[in-house]
């Protein structure tokens, strides 16, 4: 069953990736709030179909922790889908990935786990390499000089969805074996379209971000592929299989998606980070991977001096 899950997980990384790619020329043509509203309505008028026969028998104590995930869902996608209009698919896809970093952070207040010292050197890695990222220069000097200029909005809200999505994976965790995970799915995706609903007109009422739509063949398909591929499917794959692997291997799956989501912008969007952004995505990769192995490695080399 591990190996089936982790096949799943990969998968579904790989479905994560292309969103990056698809969604960022699409945003010319819709407003982002409007476009995660589409997204979620579509995707919760699907589950319904599915489990209408199941909605009347959700117990409370479901609706309260589907509500809490839900919110971490909502405010992840709606602020990466929104900082995306600002920033690249491919600095996108690597600042996103940084939630594997945050996720053992947040463990530390929520499940009360000491923090590790591969945590910490997995976050000065990742911010190292997210001023390297975010930089765009091509020479060391002005890449000094640019550190807090050049981080735009597009990348701190992009940051702020990893630090959300890190909290969805934790609260996933807590309660994955307490519920229905059916059930769990439509909860948390009625919430985000609720949520995304009320802020699109909240927005636009305000002047804040006014709605904005030019149908064409492009909006339809990246409203179709992410509606039903990356946020139906993987959720319900997500929800069901996470709690088969451990989360060392589950993070290890996830970060191969900026990776693949930079070689698909370069492919179809042209895009290109310069050797700095390169350096900053290995530096955030590395990172990534020292948060969640450096301990396990060190206890092991450490019981082999032993032995």
């Amino acid at each position: 069953m591990r190996l089936k899950a982790e096949l799943i997980l990969f998968f579904i990384t790989f479905i994560w990736a292309g969103t990056f790619v698809i969604i960022k020329p699409t945003l010319n043509f819709i407003s982002p709030l409007l476009f995660v509203t589409i997204r979620f309505l579509i995707a919760t008028l699907v589950l319904t179909l599915i489990y209408h026969r199941k909605l009347f028998q959700i117990p409370k104590a479901t609706l309260k922790m589907g509500a809490i995930l839900g919110f971490f869902l909502f405010v992840g996608f709606v602020v990466q889908t929104i900082g995306l209009k600002y920033t690249t698919a491919t600095k996108s896809a690597f600042i996103t990935g940084t939630f594997v970093v945050f996720t053992p952070l947040l463990q530390v207040f929520v499940e009360r786990k000491p923090i590790k010292t591969g945590n910490i050197i997995g976050v000065i890695l990742v911010f190292t390499g997210l001023i390297f990222l975010s930089s765009g220069e091509s020479d060391f000097i002005e890449l000094l000089k640019s550190i807090g200029n050049d981080f735009n909005i597009g990348d701190f809200l992009t940051l702020i969805c990893a630090i959300f999505f890190a909290g969805y994976i934790v609260y996933l965790d807590i309660i994955s074996d307490k519920t229905d995970f059916n059930h769990i799915v439509w909860i948390q995706i009625v919430v985000t379209l609720i949520g995304s609903f009320i802020l699109m007109f909240s927005f636009d009422r305000i002047g804040i971000e006014t709605i904005k739509l030019d149908l064409n063949n492009q909006v339809i398909f990246t409203i179709i592929y992410t509606s039903i591929f990356a946020t139906i499917i993987t959720t319900f794959l997500q929800t069901k299989y996470q709690k088969y692997t451990t989360p060392t291997r589950t993070a290890i799956i996830f970060t191969s998606e900026p990776l693949i989501a930079s070689i698909l912008a370069y492919l179809i969007l042209n895009e290109t980070i310069g050797i700095f952004g390169l350096i900053g995505g290995a530096l955030i990769i590395f990172g990534v991977l020292t948060s969640e192995l450096f301990d396990e490695i060190i206890l092991k080399k450490g019981e082999f001096n032993e032995n």
